[in-house]
């Protein structure tokens, strides 16, 4: 992280090597695609708490997340207070009224049809975390010296999709959902005004009933998002 003062380069011996053989190191990244294919972004949840240690051990995952000069320019605010919860859905929904009313455009809202979504947003109270990620404009120095971050929606993105694969390898689920704009959330948060919430991840065990929209199972092709040149 950034620290003032500290301007040169001091080389550290890689301190952990998990290099496999070969073989091994197939076998062990297909098993990981294969287990990465059951992810499901899940709108239905259980009843069923989650200890805070997992939510916690989660977070502590992402964070280790690589990040433009190190600054790792993030803030995760997990929330099980059920009145906290209740007014980022009320928010949630007030801002989907508007955008469901015609604000989202016909394209767009034809898009969203084959997934199911609407203005009501239940998994935002029912699920027994809301995991808020906040992204860091810039940064301060204990004694209020600002600096600059780089790299900001790269490294915060980077770090929200290692806090999902997370959730998915504690066996939770979660929703991505984009705050749109809930200026309200980093004062509520008790976060500084130079840091702007870009996700709210319901977390939770799956209920019974859930579902998934058929069309999110519709992959890209491997031979659509990749390209070799040997």
């Amino acid at each position: 992280m950034y620290k003032k003062g500290e301007v040169s380069y001091q080389p550290l011996p890689l301190p952990d090597r998990v290099q496999k053989p070969d073989v091994e190191a197939l076998e062990a990244v297909q098993g990981f695609r294969d287990y990465m294919r059951k992810r499901h972004s899940v709108r239905d949840y259980s009843d069923r708490p989650v200890p805070k240690e997992i939510i916690t051990t989660c977070i502590e995952a992402a964070a280790t997340a690589p990040s433009g000069a190190n600054h790792q320019p993030w803030h995760f605010v997990a929330i099980s207070n059920p009145e906290m919860k209740a007014t980022i859905r009320e928010a949630a929904e007030e801002e989907e009224r508007g955008f469901y009313g015609g604000g989202g455009g016909d394209e767009w809202l034809a898009a969203l049809e084959p997934i199911g979504t609407g203005v009501e947003k239940p998994h935002l109270t029912k699920a027994p975390w809301l995991i808020v990620v906040f992204a860091q404009r810039f940064g301060l120095t204990e004694d209020g010296e600002r600096y600059k971050n780089y790299y900001v929606p790269e490294s915060v993105g980077i770090a929200t999709g290692m806090l999902i694969t997370a959730i998915h390898q504690a066996g939770l689920v979660c929703l991505e959902h984009t705050p749109n704009p809930m200026k309200f959330l980093p004062d509520m948060c008790g976060r500084p005004s130079h840091e702007k919430a870009v996700m709210i991840l319901p977390v939770g065990w799956p209920a019974e009933e859930a579902t998934v929209p058929a069309v999110a199972k519709r992959k890209k092709p491997l031979d659509v998002v990749m390209s070799t040149f040997d």
